[in-house]
């Protein structure tokens, strides 16, 4: 969908009809929510498309440096069910296979924020005001448009080549849809990140199940021996993992943060890509403004 051969050009040309009815049943469903409100302040970080634009650093920035934020997600691919309290103010509450990984991402980096997965957004929202949250962030809820929020959504650099609609293309949904956001921030203008090596070690190899693995080659170092890349989400196993160093000879695997949680308790030898991501002043301000205009009411 992002470098499409020309078989994929005329793979989503005959798919497109069915794009066309998904697009019509996406925007009705928009046009026919009613949004309610929830007497608490929710912001959704989100994006169009599929695969990564940035929306879990995004959120963690954000989030960060407000007191009582608390991030309500559907946690994908976990190997759970309902709503689950993955960390309550800095205690973490369950595992990762529990939880998914981008769940519990978010409880180690917001040690002081309240994390809950749960496939129903309404029932995470009451909850967490339940336990005293004063903000809460939607990871990607921006279809979710019965609930008030405010909508940042991120569009993507550089643009798909294929502007439809799945299965035609890469949109969940319709490109148009941007109007409906509060605030449509871009990287390299709103916000900006920085990746550094974290423990290197002479011969990496990277491991990594991230939604368009393609975004780190600009950060990788020279002394790789080799790469493997894996479907978003996907849970390692540590017997593939020693089998990868000891093919290579290599010192060590080189992750991501979202890769690492999954490999807690398997003592292996790792690096890590650390991402630290700078947010434009005028973006904390929109959210800021927001916040104050809600309590304001």
């Amino acid at each position: 969908m992002y470098r499409p051969s020309i078989l994929g050009y005329l793979l989503a040309g005959v798919l497109l009809p069915v794009s066309l009815l998904y697009t019509l049943g996406v925007t009705l469903k928009r046009l026919l929510s009613a949004s309610q409100s929830f007497g608490i302040p929710v912001i959704s970080v989100g994006n169009l498309t599929l695969g990564g634009s940035g929306k879990t650093p995004l959120t963690i920035a954000l989030a960060a440096p407000l007191e009582k934020s608390a991030v309500i997600l559907r946690g994908y691919k976990r190997q759970s069910k309902g709503m689950r309290i993955v960390s309550h103010w800095g205690e973490i509450a369950c595992k990762v296979k529990e939880s998914g990984d981008e769940a519990m991402l978010y409880a180690k980096m917001l040690p002081n924020a309240l994390v809950i997965v749960s496939e129903d957004r309404v029932q995470g929202i009451l909850k967490a005001k339940e336990l005293g949250a004063k903000a809460i962030f939607l990871d990607d809820g921006f279809s979710k448009a019965d609930i008030e929020k405010f909508d940042i959504l991120i569009r993507p650099t550089p643009a798909p080549p294929l502007p439809f609609c799945l299965p035609s293309g890469p949109y969940r949904e319709p490109f148009w849809a941007y109007r409906y956001a509060n605030i449509v921030v871009e990287e390299g203008k709103d916000f900006s990140r920085k990746v550094h090596v974290e423990n290197p070690t002479a011969a990496m190899v990277l491991v990594t199940a991230i939604a368009n693995p393609a975004r780190l080659n600009p950060f990788l170092p020279p002394n790789l021996v080799a790469s493997y890349t894996f479907p978003d989400h996907y849970m390692y196993t540590q017997e593939e993992l020693i089998t990868f160093l000891k093919r290579h000879n290599a010192t060590s695997l080189l992750v991501t943060h979202k890769d690492a949680v999954k490999l807690e308790g398997f003592d292996l030898p790792l690096s890590l890509l650390t991402l630290t991501l700078e947010v434009s002043p005028s973006l904390h301000n929109s959210v800021a403004t927001y916040l104050h205009q809600f309590d304001a009411r």
